[in-house]
């Protein structure tokens, strides 16, 4: 196929599954506690028998916000498409892999690498429960991603809280065919450097998928959800401002932990992380590795790790283009974010025009394609 754009980031949220599916797929031991959904004040929305609310079914977003008018600009335009009156109807394009492709065409894209539900399965706050989704949504994923695949790349779901299980999923993972590995930013694991995560890199490394953290939250969600009135605004603000830049606990971590010394196979992608904060992290990573921190068993500059091992993506970021050759233009994927608020679907081609104006026709063409092409193996 001549793919000429392809986006790095999209997403296939909790509320848009098939509302049956967890507790139809689960082993009857865990089956109880499922995630499901039933009748609320708003409509059918996504819960637990734990209390744990996932938001409205086909609602808006990954925590499926009822959809207002007037109230989020991103969100008016892709209900301008009739996706929110289609979902009250169960008619999932999300989560249908043909109306999903449409959507994709509509806006101008080849192909698309989707994450997945880890920060719902994150928010059960029950390991067990949440092992057992992963394991349901990635056979799902798979059958997912037979329909198109060199159009839909979809990301397995690791488990969180278990590394050896988390092992045990990158395996079964590259059994069922899946193209990609996406790991669980959450505030109760161990940090990168840690040794527990050796198994894990010996895994990722043997089979060669690349491993994708989707952001990091900029403050702990039990926080956020205990903030009221204007408070939980300004908390809100923060996370969303703040939440990119949090990547690099994850980064400098794996970085500084020599993890990529070795394991040169492993591959790491930091979805929607944005791109300006990325030179000034680089900069200061060298510099303090070369003040300093020579023992960590590094041979080269935490710099040049990053360029021959990772990619971050992002929709939107003006300062970032301005310094793409400061991080390395083969390090940058572009990204819609379908169908996240924050994301730049129906509209790419706007963006993407607006923010690499002064790029030339190759590099453009390079984070909006080849790149993601190249790490996905669907370009040679």
């Amino acid at each position: 196929m001549d793919y000429k754009r392809i986006s790095a980031d999209c997403h296939i949220d909790l509320p848009w599954m098939p509302p049956d599916l967890f507790v139809t797929e689960a082993t009857p031991k865990l089956r109880e506690r499922m995630p499901f959904v039933t009748d609320g004040p708003d409509g059918p929305y996504w819960t637990s028998k734990n209390g744990m609310s996932f938001g409205l079914k086909n609602g808006v977003g990954p925590a499926g916000q009822k959809y207002e008018p007037g109230k989020h600009a991103r969100a008016d335009l892709m209900a301008a498409t009739n996706l929110y009156e289609d979902g009250k109807k169960d008619i999932r394009r999300i989560s249908d892999p043909h109306m999903r492709l449409k959507d994709m065409e509509m806006d101008g894209v080849d192909a698309e690498v989707m994450y997945g539900i880890l920060g719902a399965a994150t928010k059960l706050d029950d390991h067990e429960a949440a092992s057992e989704m992963f394991r349901i949504y990635n056979d799902w994923l798979a059958d997912f991603c037979k329909h198109y695949p060199d159009r839909q790349i979809g990301l397995g779901s690791l488990p969180y809280g278990d590394v050896q299980a988390a092992a045990d999923e990158v395996y079964r993972c590259t059994n069922l065919g899946i193209r990609g590995l996406e790991l669980s930013c959450s505030w109760d694991m161990e940090p990168m450097y840690h040794e527990s995560w050796e198994p894990l890199w010996r895994a990722v490394n043997e089979v060669g998928l690349p491993l994708h953290f989707h952001t990091f939250p900029a403050i702990p969600p039990k926080q956020l959800e205990n903030t009221t009135g204007k408070a939980r605004r300004a908390a809100f603000f923060t996370v969303v401002s703040g939440f990119q830049m949090n990547l690099i606990n994850i980064i400098a971590a794996i970085i500084g932990g020599a993890v990529l010394e070795r394991y040169p196979n492993l591959r790491i992608a930091l979805g929607e992380s944005g791109i300006g904060w990325i030179p000034y992290a680089l900069d200061r990573m060298d510099f303090e590795w070369e003040d300093r921190f020579q023992d960590l068993g590094l041979k080269m500059k935490p710099s040049d790790y990053w360029r021959r091992q990772c990619k971050a993506t992002f929709q939107y970021d003006i300062i970032g283009a301005k310094l793409v050759e400061d991080m390395g233009v083969e390090t940058l994927m572009w990204g819609s974010d379908y169908p996240h608020g924050d994301g730049v679907w129906p509209e790419s081609s706007k963006y993407i025009e607006e923010q690499f104006a002064h790029l030339p026709a190759d590099v453009v063409h390079k984070i909006t394609c080849e790149n993601a092409g190249k790490f996905y193996g669907l370009i040679d």
